[in-house]
């Protein structure tokens, strides 16, 4: 069993996609922690009540960045994880965390990357004028947004949508995507060449 810990920042609903399809069997791992990045989220009542450990790392108790992100890399050495899961967390990953854990973290985004990277990106969509939309779910590298692709998912943008209505559709399928993701991963079924992931027939 993949040992999986997820970070976020907000009301948690991709967490709790992801901690559901783990309590369902659907995914060959277990959740050991939740990180979140300031008090009172949603994300970790939701943890909770899942009986799944949080830690808090509040941003604004640190003089620093750097501060900050020593406190999250010792968190996350401590918990020793297979997997790092990025469900709805709203910050950039230092590149020493990145590189010591290269491969091993992933990342839910609200739009067909590479189109719409960072954020508001249900709004970028919208003021663009494209006629679909989605999700990509993606490997972490040192840019924003633009390691390699896992899945992506896809939805039409209605004429008369606007950023609430988008979201609301592209999360249900970040809830389908992420979980699946996350599985193939825990199968030992994606493989990385240069920017490219192939996902293979059978769990290793």
């Amino acid at each position: 069993m993949k040992r999986i810990v997820m970070l976020a920042s907000g009301r948690g609903s991709n967490f709790l996609a992801v901690a559901s399809a783990i309590a369902e069997g659907k995914i060959a791992g277990r959740c050991v922690g939740l990180i979140v990045d300031r008090t009172g989220t949603p994300a970790a009542v939701r943890a909770e009540s899942q009986k799944i450990p949080v830690t808090t790392i509040n941003y604004q108790d640190f003089q620093s960045r750097d501060e900050y992100e020593a406190a999250l890399s010792a968190a996350l050495r401590s918990m020793n994880p297979d997997l790092i899961v990025l469900a709805g967390y709203m910050r950039i990953l230092g590149f020493s965390i990145i590189r010591e854990n290269a491969g091993r973290i992933i990342n839910i985004h609200p739009s067909l990357l590479p189109s719409f990277a960072g954020l508001n990106a249900h709004r970028q969509a919208i003021e663009y004028g494209v006629r679909v939309s989605g999700c990509t779910v993606h490997f972490v590298d040192e840019g924003t947004d633009t390691g390699p692709i896992i899945l992506q998912r896809c939805c039409a943008v209605n004429e008369d949508d606007d950023e609430s209505t988008l979201s609301d559709r592209i999360l249900a399928l970040e809830h389908e995507a992420l979980p699946e993701a996350v599985s193939l991963f825990c199968e030992g079924r994606l493989k990385i060449d240069g920017r490219r992931v192939f996902i293979s027939e059978e769990a290793e």
